[in-house]
């Protein structure tokens, strides 16, 4: 392959753009390719090369790039009657209406601009409604580019990840590893009163697609309700992709008292939202106190194509497609990794997966006796048990160089595009193909 548009373009970027990007994870060694359309499951770059597309948008292509008739049909209709009005427009009710049906948590919504907004808002929420200032997060979790949770450290003793944010924000926020029950217990004796909500993600999935234990969601409701604190689920991510139309929590058949949405249900447009019971939502401007707007909240072609993208999902059996071929790859990169990497791990759900290069493998190695089969479940039965990972410190502690400077770009060059690092998701679509999935598992192997 030659990349020499994408090289040129990077140059040029370099001189208008921070780094030559527009977010960090768009940054990729030695430089980005520079996308000119998509097509179906692939993307086809400046160059002319074509690659089957795993990033989809870091999430929010549950379809793929190629609308399908109909919803491309909504859009464009929405978009030729004016492109925003600044006042309320029937489809926002409509797409409120579907999650509101659909997610059993959920009761009332507050359409924003993206999963950062949206994260930043429950946070302000679940402060003001207990009129508490602590918030406790999961060590490697990712909920936006916001000041309250990009913290480095464990317990109350941590600090900004980021120039630029006040110490004081981290002085509030009390970050535990994930899976780890005994680690919120701790916290929640030493400041239970403090508390205001833990904010976790369902799966981690920004560090590696990290699996729940079994009871680990059951036992933060149960603290937190016996503290009187919120359980906040972000499912930017995970929403109406693990679990379906029922989202994580529906998955793991866990009610959370509120809910941050982005991604899918913007059908590849900016969105994001907080959902909840109303008499938490209704805390918001104008109904209550906590003061929450935004110019282009719950834009008419957003709200269009996320509400016609869940319908169209809804209505063809998407979720069994895309679910069966993550399965397919998944059970085809365990047997590939059996032969090729016996320490590495297979995760992810649904419609998401990744191979972690952890270094351990432990009894794996030879062991495929009771083995999750199609991406860890974090059973104690299975002989990867203990060298799969259960929060994002183990996350950290795999290949992480390799993986971005010599398989990322392996892959590349076989023509599947992966994202820029070891933690961020990956996705099927509903326009990736059996054929795709044969053509990927080739490429894993040819790469590792």
């Amino acid at each position: 392959m030659t990349h020499e548009q994408s090289r040129s373009l990077y140059d040029r970027a370099l001189s208008v753009l921070a780094g030559g990007v527009n977010s960090s994870v768009r940054a990729t060694q030695p430089y980005p390719i520079f996308v000119e359309r998509g097509d179906g499951g692939h993307v086809i770059d400046a160059d002319g090369n074509r690659y089957i597309d795993y990033v989809m948008g870091y999430g929010p292509l549950l379809l793929g790039h190629d609308m399908p008739d109909r919803v491309q049909s909504v859009v464009l209709q929405y978009a030729a009657e004016g492109p925003m009005y600044g006042v309320p427009t029937e489809v926002e009710v409509e797409l409120a209406e579907f999650i509101t049906r659909h997610v059993a948590s959920v009761e009332m919504l507050r359409f924003v601009n993206s999963g950062t907004e949206a994260t930043v808002s429950a946070v302000r929420l679940a402060r003001a409604y207990t009129g508490r200032d602590k918030i406790v997060v999961m060590q490697g979790g990712y909920h936006g580019a916001q000041e309250s949770t990009l913290v480095d450290g464990e317990g109350d003793h941590t600090v900004p990840s980021s120039p630029g944010i006040p110490d004081s924000f981290a002085e509030h926020t009390i970050a535990v590893p994930f899976n780890d029950e005994a680690a919120i217990d701790r916290v929640f004796e030493a400041h239970g009163e403090d508390i205001a909500a833990v904010l976790t993600e369902p799966i981690l999935g920004n560090y590696g697609i990290v699996y729940p234990e079994d009871g680990y969601h059951d036992h933060l409701r149960e603290v937190t309700e016996e503290y009187g604190s919120l359980l906040v689920f972000d499912e930017v991510i995970t929403g109406f992709r693990v679990g379906g139309l029922q989202c994580a929590q529906g998955k793991f058949d866990i009610e959370p008292d509120l809910t941050t949405f982005a991604k899918i249900i913007g059908g590849g447009f900016p969105v994001g939202a907080i959902g909840g019971r109303s008499e938490l939502i209704e805390q918001f401007t104008p109904a209550g106190d906590v003061f929450q707007s935004g110019t282009f909240s719950g834009h008419p072609v957003t709200m269009a194509a996320g509400l016609e993208t869940l319908r169209y999902a809804a209505e063809n059996d998407v979720y069994d497609h895309v679910n069966g071929l993550a399965d397919q790859l998944r059970s085809g990169l365990t047997d590939i990794l059996a032969d090729e990497a016996p320490e590495y791990t297979v995760v992810g759900s649904d419609s998401m997966f990744k191979v972690i290069f952890t270094r351990n493998g432990g009894d794996a190695r030879t062991d495929r006796t009771d083995h999750c089969e199609a991406g860890c479940r974090q059973r104690p039965s299975c002989p990867r048990y203990d060298a799969c990972p259960k929060n994002g410190h183990d996350v950290k502690a795999a290949e992480t160089e390799r993986w971005v400077r010599l398989f990322r770009s392996q892959m590349q060059e076989e023509g599947v595009l992966l994202p820029a690092n070891q933690f961020e998701s990956q996705f099927v679509c509903a326009a990736h193909t059996e054929e795709d999935i044969e053509e990927t598992l080739e490429a894993y192997k040819e790469a590792l």
